[in-house]
């Protein structure tokens, strides 16, 4: 069941679209501002979700994603790339990261919360 989920954007709006509508929807939100600070929340506590934009400073979310994935901790944790990218080099390379599955930004709040039901 997801109760815990991380949620990684270099973009402070969307971290506070993410926290509002996660929270809202009863799932307690981590933040973190980019893939290096993620990863460091996400290796010093488990997570049951982790959300993660692809284009960030410091480590891409799909870079992420490998470190995660090379992390017994997370080796079936579901985890989403939010991104404005829709093209299908970039799904297979998500795929190809680990990512369970993507969202192309811009985020709609409903159907964000209707995929965590889902996934959890």
């Amino acid at each position: 069941m997801i109760r815990h989920i991380l949620a990684i954007d270099d973009s402070a709006a969307m971290r506070q679209i993410l926290a509002a509508t996660l929270t809202g929807a009863g799932y307690q939100v981590t933040l973190a501002a980019d893939g290096n600070e993620g990863l460091e929340n996400a290796l010093a506590m488990p997570f049951d979700l982790v959300l993660t934009d692809q284009h960030m400073p410091g480590r891409s979310g799909l870079d992420l994603i490998a470190a995660l994935r090379g992390n017994p901790s997370y080796r079936d944790t579901p985890i989403l790339v939010l991104t404005t990218e829709s093209g299908e080099p970039f799904k297979a390379a998500a795929r190809d990261a680990g990512a369970t599955g993507w969202i192309e930004k811009p985020l709609d709040p409903d159907m964000l919360t209707e995929l965590v039901a889902a996934l959890g």
